[in-house]
């Protein structure tokens, strides 16, 4: 894009984009997709619903096929934003006239704000060095003396001059009717910019006194991010959801493989108990507990229990260590030093807590394999369970120890369901923070302070760049209210008359 800025007082006050013309095919070293390429650029700026389209064909065309015309009827299909300017009126044929009276006057393909017509220079013109001011002269006299077009510069529909004021005037009356529109956008920039900049915060003090202070600020505003997290009270505006949210659904899963291997369980229940028994059972008569038998297939089914409660505490620890990463970065974005120095514990600190969580999580697997249950809980457990034994078994073997097995996976399951979320919890979320914490505090009063608060020179850049911007939407906001407020004091008094 090449912009030329002219400011005099006797122009008239106009943005005029000129747009290329729609090529067709690919010449010299242009790429093959030429005329994709500049319908797109020219859709990207007559979709705007603040410009006016100025659809420009040759008098001696068919406007009918001008493709010109055809892309802003679809941006534009009532044509309240498109004038067509008719150039090149000396080469309209002998006997043509009244097709092109009849385009400028709105007859033929009309559009809401019509047509105009306009004589510029020709290319032997330019050769010439004829002056804008003797063409100007020259494009009047030629519409004075056409007998079909002269019609045209009575009505104010010809000439360049006539077609500056009209643009300007259409121009002034687009932007009344767009007031609110752009009072709404200025608005909503003025509020993205201000929170990018707010995210940005005040750059780092000259004093060397405030420096670290500045350092005891950023750290303890970390700190409170990651305190907030821990009480599952972060704020929620730059991610999808809460982390406990996250973790809730991943222990919420974990609840689900109990309940669907207690299940798994009692499927398999008569196989299997009939199985041990035919292995195990010595002279005992029917209906008597082999209680080595009921032990072995307690423990085989927690043994299957602990790989899916590992996988829950990666999972966790992963949702947990990214979270961590996003708020270091949200936090200290501008400070790279400071980022980095961060990062350290981060990853320390997963290591290891994931490791511990892991080693009691083995633990109480372990100790899930020493078969225990108090003996009122138990028996509490068993009566239930027997009373609402729906099983189909003849065996009484089976039947006495299916009872007894699916009376102690309830124990399991719901001692498990409430432990492997509460042992990963304590390591992977609150020792994990709270460990971080710690490890941030110590980065306060070192020699390294005023190398951890070194800004990035982008961000310092970037801050300079939207405190600019800030002032700029701000002092458009002030003239768009005035507008604003100006126009609907004119349309009521207007109603009023």
């Amino acid at each position: 894009m090449i912009t030329l800025e002219i400011e005099s007082n006797s122009v008239p006050d106009l943005t005029l984009i000129d747009l290329p013309g729609i090529a067709r095919v690919a010449t010299d070293d242009q790429p093959l997709d030429i005329e994709k390429q500049i319908k797109d650029l020219i859709e990207k700026f007559i979709k705007r619903q603040e410009t006016i389209s100025l659809v420009v064909v040759p008098a001696n065309i068919d406007i009918a096929t001008t493709e010109a015309l055809k892309m802003a009827s679809k941006v534009d299909p009532n044509g309240q934003r498109t004038l067509g300017i008719l150039t090149k009126p000396d080469l309209v044929d002998k006997g043509a006239e009244d097709m092109i009276v009849s385009t400028v006057s709105n007859l033929v393909i009309p559009l809401k704000k019509g047509y105009m017509m306009v004589k510029c220079r020709g290319q032997q013109d330019i050769n010439a060095n004829l002056s804008l001011t003797k063409a100007l002269q020259s494009e009047r006299d030629f519409f004075e003396q056409h007998s079909h077009f002269k019609v045209f510069l009575e009505e104010g529909k010809a000439t360049v001059p006539f077609l500056a004021e009209r643009l300007t005037k259409e121009l002034v009356e687009h932007i009344g009717r767009s007031l609110p529109q752009l009072q709404k956008q200025t608005e909503d920039k003025f509020e993205s910019t201000a929170k990018e900049l707010r995210n940005l915060g005040d750059g780092v003090p000259l004093e060397e006194n405030e420096k670290n202070n500045f350092l005891i600020k950023k750290i303890n505003e970390f700190n409170q991010v990651l305190s907030d997290v821990m009480r599952a009270e972060e704020d929620t505006k730059n991610s999808d959801s809460k982390v406990f949210s996250r973790i809730r659904t991943e222990f919420g899963d974990w609840q689900t493989h109990l309940d669907t291997a207690s299940k798994k369980v009692e499927e398999n229940l008569r196989d299997e108990v009939e199985e041990y028994t035919k292995i195990s059972r010595g002279k005992e008569l029917p209906g008597f507990v082999n209680y080595r038998t009921f032990e072995s297939i307690v423990k085989k089914h927690v043994e299957e229990l602990e790989e899916p409660a590992i996988k829950v505490l990666a999972v966790t620890t992963d949702i947990v260590h990214s979270c961590l990463n996003n708020i270091a970065s949200n936090n200290f974005e501008a400070f790279p030093n400071l980022l980095r120095a961060s990062k350290e514990p981060i990853e320390d600190l997963r290591e290891r807590e994931y490791e511990q969580a892991k080693k009691k999580l083995q633990a109480q697997f372990k100790m899930e394999r020493i078969v225990y249950c108090q003996d009122g809980l138990y028996s509490w457990k068993l009566e239930y369970v027997k009373r609402n034994f729906s099983a189909k078994v003849v065996n009484a073997d089976v039947r006495e120890m299916a009872q007894h097995l699916k009376a102690y996976f309830k124990v399991i399951s719901e001692r498990l369901a409430n432990q492997v979320p509460l042992i990963i919890q304590y390591h992977v979320l609150h020792q994990y923070l709270s460990r971080l914490q710690m490890a941030m505090l110590t980065l306060i009063g070192t020699k390294n302070a005023e190398k951890l608060i070194r800004e990035d020179v982008d961000v310092a850049r970037r801050r300079k760049l939207l405190e600019g911007r800030l002032g700029r939407l701000k002092k458009a906001q002030q003239i768009l209210s005035k507008f604003v407020q100006s126009k609907m004091h004119q349309d009521k008094q207007e109603t009023c008359i």
